[in-house]
């Protein structure tokens, strides 16, 4: 549909506005979305603990990685939201049984507790620093894929070698990584560099999942 002409004057006029229109549409979007996955993701993390559904394990990498090819591939339709729901939604689901052995456990909802509030208080100032700062953190892209491809390469290695003793060095590494990673992402809509907000709330939604999965572990080996 063509541009009202009175739109088309007042664009050319002020040039800003436009991208600030689109920055600001794709953010509200990201954001939205963002948290009404999350309350459907602690949802179905709730039915896996009502259920007592067993932990998945490797397994879950497999949905995982089935879950986003069909999120990447149908971003720009409709059925986008569909997808990032089930991923979402799957991904609750397979942390529930985690979630539920810590609070079977002594002191076990103070560690689910402060995992989530520690999540959360990292999401929030690590947002507020790129939004408010408006620093380009473009030049984290590359840093922030080879460690991605390292850390992946370590997890793997886990299940199938003993490397209980540096569970403490890769977790901090993790939060390390997921920090960058949001930083990276808010940063890429507020430059224009990501327009599409389901694709952007995927990288914040596995960003928190990430931080807090391994916030947990963290704090649960140190409350042992």
């Amino acid at each position: 549909m063509a541009d009202h002409p009175a739109s088309s004057l007042r664009a050319a006029a002020h040039p800003g506005t436009r991208g600030a229109v689109e920055f600001n549409q794709v953010l509200r979007n990201t954001y939205l979305l963002l948290g009404l996955t999350l309350a459907f993701s602690a949802g179905m993390a709730w039915l896996a603990m009502a259920i007592n559904a067993p932990y998945l394990g490797l397994w879950t990498l497999l949905g995982w990685f089935a879950l986003l090819y069909a999120v990447n591939k149908t971003a720009n339709s409709a059925w986008g939201l569909f997808w990032v729901f089930a991923f979402t939604g799957f991904l609750g689901f397979t942390i529930g049984p985690v979630v539920g052995f810590y609070l079977s456990a002594p002191n076990g909802a103070e560690v689910v507790t402060l995992a989530l509030g520690s999540t959360a208080a990292a999401f929030v100032g690590l947002s507020a620093i790129a939004l408010i700062t408006r620093k380009d953190f473009s030049f984290m892209g590359s840093f922030l894929m080879v460690g991605m491809l390292i850390l992946f390469a370590v997890v793997m290695l886990s299940w199938f070698l003993d490397l209980s003793a540096f569970m403490g060095a890769i977790g901090g590494a993790v939060v390390l990584l997921m920090s960058g990673l949001i930083l990276w992402q808010t940063s890429a809509i507020i430059h224009g560099g990501e327009t599409n907000y389901i694709l952007a709330t995927t990288t914040l939604y596995m960003s928190i999942y990430n931080m807090f999965s391994w916030l947990l572990l963290l704090i649960g080996i140190g409350d042992d």
